[in-house]
């Protein structure tokens, strides 16, 4: 009877070390923006030569996104997608880790299906009224107003 409490015991340490490192080890992740879902609504809006370029709505709403992030069969939607028209988008990450790959404005267009660099030249891109080049690679933000300008 010793030895099973023992056992027991050590099973029982194991166990809980092993989600304290777990849960240690994620939140120590500099790719994790948070353990637990987001909901977040950024915004961009796209110039091209001075004419504002519409983002449609239904962006990542479909089955045929069922391998975006944070994809819900249910819903038959990513986590990160449009409502309509007005540029917003919609990060919806109920549960689970979000990284920052998910929220990144190049991951919105290869769900768009489109190339961010395809709409001209000399794009300039501003957040928040701040001038940033991290384009495809920046991680959007709640709240965040990107503008995209194509000369």
């Amino acid at each position: 009877m010793k030895t099973i409490l023992i056992i027991a015991g050590v099973a029982v340490a194991v166990l809980v070390g092993g989600v304290w490192l777990s849960n240690n080890l994620q939140s120590n992740d500099p790719d994790i923006v948070s353990r637990s879902g987001i909901h977040w609504h950024p915004s961009i809006a796209i110039y091209v030569k001075g004419e504002k370029v519409e983002i449609p709505a239904n962006v990542g709403i479909g089955p045929e996104h069922a391998s975006m992030p944070g994809y819900d069969p249910m819903m038959k939607m990513a986590a990160s997608h449009t409502h309509d028209a007005s540029g917003t988008i919609h990060f919806e990450f109920m549960e689970g880790p979000v990284r920052k790959a998910d929220t990144t404005l190049g991951q919105f267009f290869t769900m768009w299906g489109k190339d961010m660099r395809s709409f001209g030249s000399n794009m300039r891109m501003t957040v928040n009224g701040k001038e940033n080049t991290e384009y495809e690679s920046y991680m959007m933000r709640d709240g965040d107003k990107i503008e995209l300008r194509y000369d």
